[in-house]
């Protein structure tokens, strides 16, 4: 028997809540949140000092459905998990990093609409 089916947002943010103000933001804040869990920390919704729009599962549920369609690839998401366990994204004047910063340009530009229509990004 299949688990239950994932929380829908709606396409607005939710009343009392704070929206973050670019998709940065907010992937840095649920990488956070997953070595939070990952540490053992109990994540919850209302628990934090800003209240967000959504929980980490939902922008992992993202992430999850735009890799299954093919417009994240596995390169996006080296570089997201990579730079985002840094808090600090890939600098494009960085020879090393230049590649990296076109990834995650890319990236964040996909995720983009699809957080802001679900109310989690202004």
């Amino acid at each position: 028997m299949p688990g239950p089916l994932p929380r829908a947002l709606p396409p607005f943010p939710l009343a009392g809540t704070t929206p973050f103000d670019s998709v940065e933001e907010a992937w840095f804040w649920f990488i956070s949140a997953q070595e939070a869990k990952q540490a053992g920390a109990r994540v919850k919704a209302g628990q934090g000092l800003i209240a967000r729009p959504c929980e980490p599962s939902d922008i992992l549920g993202v992430v999850d459905r735009l890799h299954r369609q093919r417009r994240l690839l596995r390169d996006h998401l080296l570089v997201l998990a990579h730079y985002g366990r840094r808090q600090m994204a890939p600098e494009a004047d960085r020879r090393r990093e230049m590649r990296d910063h076109g990834l995650w340009v890319e990236a964040l530009s996909i995720l983009a609409p699809v957080l802001r229509g679900k109310g989690i990004v202004r």
